[in-house]
């Protein structure tokens, strides 16, 4: 009996979102030219994952909508934008982005120049904004599993040190969650508190925190138990449940982005 041969697999339809983004993708690697390039977060809805830069940290992200491409600057909010690139509404207290629409065009010099000023803050050699909480000059101590030894203190300061001080996947792990729970909630409130961040509503108390371990950075959902679906892993506190994120593990992000805004609306955690 003769063997079918095999199929080949169907080409990936390009459109002119692919064209935008490989352009963008061109000038990023000629405004940093030591920059990292990656595909992160692959799921079986989207399984080509998402175009990540990164250079002491995550610069940027790549992704494609339906209308629009749009690259979102994890540590926007800290970046000098004279030119007005950043246009994307609702991008949380630390991010900004760019979409860019069927037709529409970025300067290239002024994108280019904002791609450097990412890559200078990120290693520490731009002029950051004043702020209530200042980070000690010397290293941060890392506790047992790499998890940063941070003083307790309110806002969004203090959580940043946290997650800059953080090593290799663990802080890239740590910008995404930040990066995703600012996301679904804008205006949530963050703090330090036993070496772990924090968010919550003002006057409403805490919804959710995570701290770094070895092998997985685990996400504490207070009062996980409320949720839908709950987060997968159990825990000796009766309301609380955990979803780990490990090195090679895959972030469900609208999942999580989904729980992070049920966690919200409950009554928080008010521990001290």
């Amino acid at each position: 009996m003769p063997t079918r041969p095999n199929k080949s697999p169907k080409p990936i339809p390009t459109d002119w979102r692919h064209a935008t983004l490989d352009r963008m993708r061109q000038l990023i690697l000629e405004a940093a030219p030591g920059i990292a390039e990656e595909q992160k977060w692959k799921k079986p809805s989207n399984p080509a994952g998402v175009p990540v830069w990164s250079h002491g940290g995550i610069i940027c992200t790549g992704e494609l909508y339906k209308d629009k491409v749009k690259l979102t600057f994890m540590q926007g909010a800290s970046l000098p934008d004279p030119a007005g690139l950043f246009n994307a509404p609702g991008t949380g207290g630390t991010r900004r982005a760019i979409d860019i629409p069927e037709g529409g065009t970025v300067n290239a010099a002024k994108f280019k120049a904002l791609v450097k000023a990412a890559v200078a803050r990120n290693n520490g050699s731009a002029k950051p904004k004043a702020k209530s909480f200042t980070a000690k000059a010397a290293p941060v101590k890392l506790l047992s599993g790499g998890n940063p030894q941070i003083a307790k203190g309110d806002g969004n300061a203090p959580v940043q040190a946290y997650i800059t001080a953080a090593s290799g996947w663990k802080r890239e792990a740590c910008q995404r969650i930040d990066a995703l729970i600012a996301r679904a909630v804008p205006k949530v409130k963050k703090a330090m508190k036993w070496n772990s961040p924090f968010y919550g509503i003002e006057g409403q108390g805490w919804f959710v925190s995570y701290h770094i371990f070895d092998k997985y950075v685990k996400v504490n959902f207070f009062f996980g138990r409320m949720l839908k679906p709950m987060p997968p892993v159990g825990s000796k506190d009766p309301n609380a449940r955990y979803a780990h994120l490990h090195e090679d593990g895959v972030l469900d992000e609208a999942q999580f982005i989904d729980w992070v805004k049920q966690a919200a609306k409950l009554p928080g955690w008010n521990g001290h």
